[in-house]
């Protein structure tokens, strides 16, 4: 069980909630920076029960194919199985989940796709549970799927990540990579989705405000990462070829989000709207039969020298 020292009260619920909802007008602003025209579709869309969704979603940019970038309050009266799978003792509370999460597709091949959650929850054990103290995590993270490879990008990505963990504990980096590159994980393809990035789940260390403090500094971290790697890649010049190989690709992040990620089956579980949950998947994608990139190519580099676990943050561009 966590450490409920330093537990939250209503105020910190709030204040969780309040941080999330600005950072999602951060980075909605952020990205439309960059594009001339398109605009995200603001809703908001009260919950039954109590709660609110805050679903933003930007199509057809030229710069920006997709994205999504989700807030959710929900309050639940029985924990969803997604969330009770690791915690069986809180199987049938009530509880409370504030979160953001979000997916940027852009439309060149050679900008990668990149995907960031934050969440946090406050659980209510039964009546019946042996303990009846509430209880309360964090969790979330980013990652990076790119479709060509750039090493100067992808250890970029990595050292940014790493700067926003080491003040916090020099051993949380190569813990949350670690995890990252476990979960972000196609068994049935035995491949990564992408390059990874930092993951954590059930995270309380040093009470709740040490511990939102630095759930904090990662969300911020996010545009850090990930605005520079856009801004550079997202007028280089391609063609139909990468362009196909971007589609074939994006596969793999539909298998992953309709098979195997926990986020995607506790918003279905939880009777969140669905349109919100599947905000998440590229507009365009394909598949192909049994397809292996020829040796020597671009395409074969991403699967030889990127979707292998590497230790980015140290190595020089």
């Amino acid at each position: 069980m966590p450490d409920q020292s330093n537990a939250p009260d209503g105020s910190k619920i709030e204040s969780v909630s309040a941080h999330l909802k600005s950072l999602q007008d951060e980075i909605c602003t952020a990205l439309e920076a960059q594009e001339d025209q398109a605009r995200f579709r603001r809703d908001e869309i009260p919950r039954e029960g109590g709660g609110l969704s805050r679903p933003r979603v930007l199509e057809g940019g030229a710069v920006i194919e997709k994205a999504a970038v989700n807030f959710t309050h929900t309050l639940g009266h029985r924990m969803p199985p997604a969330a009770t799978q690791r915690r069986p003792e809180l199987a049938g509370g009530t509880y409370q989940a504030a979160s953001i999460s979000l997916i940027v597709h852009p439309q060149n091949p050679y900008a990668p796709t990149s995907h960031a959650n934050f969440r946090c929850f406050f659980a209510q054990p039964p009546a019946e549970a042996q303990t009846a103290e509430p209880t309360w995590w964090f969790g979330g993270g980013f990652d990076l799927t790119p479709y060509y490879g750039f090493e100067e990008d992808a250890i970029f990505w990595h050292q940014t990540a790493k700067n926003a963990c080491t003040p916090f504990g020099e051993g949380l980096y190569p813990r949350f990579k670690k995890a990252c590159d476990e979960y972000f994980f196609l068994p049935h393809r035995q491949e990564p989705r992408g390059i990874g990035g930092l993951f954590f789940d059930d995270f309380d260390e040093g009470g709740f405000d040490s511990a939102f403090s630095f759930v904090r500094r990662i969300s911020e971290a996010y545009l850090e990462a990930y605005l520079p790697i856009l801004k550079k890649r997202k007028d280089q010049p391609y063609g139909e070829r990468e362009r196909d190989f971007q589609l074939y690709r994006r596969g793999r992040y539909v298998e992953f989000n309709l098979l195997q990620d926990r986020g995607t089956l506790f918003g279905l579980q939880a009777a969140t709207r669905v349109e919100s949950v599947l905000a998440s998947m590229p507009p365009m994608v394909s598949w192909r039969y049994d397809w292996h990139p020829d040796p020597g190519t671009p395409e074969a580099a991403l699967y030889a020298d990127f979707l292998r676990p590497r230790d980015w943050a140290s190595e020089s561009s």
